[in-house]
């Protein structure tokens, strides 16, 4: 009963692109899952989640810098840039914005697919409309 919500916002917060995984399932399977659908953008604004190598890789071969901080486990530190990287509220405050809707916050839904949908109704209306 437990998930993770993963999104590509655009610079204003907005959700672009949503996918949902279980709670216990690693972030690195919503970033591969979503690394095909990334817009053409300069930066991507990650938490630690999101540290990996291959995910670095795949962003700098598609021409996109990394912002995303490294793992407290990491051998060797990643840079990244501290001011930038805090815009990533902006990100922070849409799922704050989503659970809002108390259909999402409590989620009623026990299919994911309806759980995403439900999601996507919200984002259409807080966003979009």
């Amino acid at each position: 009963m437990n998930t993770k919500l993963h999104a590509i916002c655009d610079s204003h917060g907005r959700p672009l692109d949503l996918f949902v995984t279980a709670g216990q399932v690693s972030d690195y399977i919503g970033a591969r899952a979503l690394l095909s659908s990334l817009p053409s953008v300069d930066w991507l604004l990650g938490d630690r989640g999101y540290d990996a190598d291959w995910f670095r890789e795949a962003l700098k071969d598609r021409g996109i810098n990394a912002c995303i901080p490294g793992r407290k486990q990491r051998n060797k530190p990643v840079k990244y840039d501290k001011r930038r990287y805090k815009r990533r509220n902006r990100i922070e405050i849409m799922f704050g914005r989503l659970k809002d809707w108390r259909r999402v916050a409590t989620r009623y839904d026990r299919c994911p697919k309806v759980f995403l949908s439900a999601i996507a109704l919200a984002a259409l209306v807080i966003y979009w409309l």
